[in-house]
């Protein structure tokens, strides 16, 4: 079985800083100060477009940053690795955006949201490397079947 991912506090410190940072800078760029109604069909569509990113991106965010405050909580002590476990796990992403909804949007928008789906993905990475470490595995299921049964076997 292959060693299961080593989530250090320095790890989760260096997550959530980059986290915080992404954190900030999507909500500065979905910010939106327009209030004046939108005049083109163009116009709407791109608040639209803009507003359904900014709900992806800033969910996706959250999540992250909490699976990284309650690891923080777990090497603070303020959990238990049962606790973690069972209360800590990651959801799973956002769906994908509509390409044409993309299309619309300006390259530095772009690669904000493809910064924080790569964040997103290395934190899932993460959970789920951790997670398998506690998932029994078949064979070790057999071999402890075997075990008990060896140590019960009439001789």
């Amino acid at each position: 079985m292959p060693n299961p991912a080593t989530i250090t506090p320095a790890i989760v410190e260096m997550l959530y800083e980059d986290a915080l940072l992404l954190a900030e800078e999507a909500r500065a760029a979905f910010e939106q100060e327009d209030v004046r109604p939108p005049v083109t069909e163009h116009e709407s569509t791109l608040r639209i477009a803009m507003s359904c990113e900014a709900l992806r991106t800033t969910t996706r965010m959250m999540h992250a940053i909490a699976w990284l405050l309650n690891h923080r909580a777990y090497f603070a002590g303020d959990l238990t690795e049962f606790q973690l476990r069972r209360h800590g796990r990651l959801p799973p992403p956002q769906p994908e955006s509509d390409p044409a909804q993309l299309a619309l949007m300006d390259l530095y928008t772009l690669d904000l949201i493809d910064r924080t789906k790569a964040l997103y993905s290395r934190i899932q990475r993460l959970d789920t490397a951790w997670r398998n470490h506690f998932a029994m595995q078949p064979a070790a299921v057999h071999r402890l079947r075997q075990r008990i049964g060896d140590a019960f076997a009439l001789h």
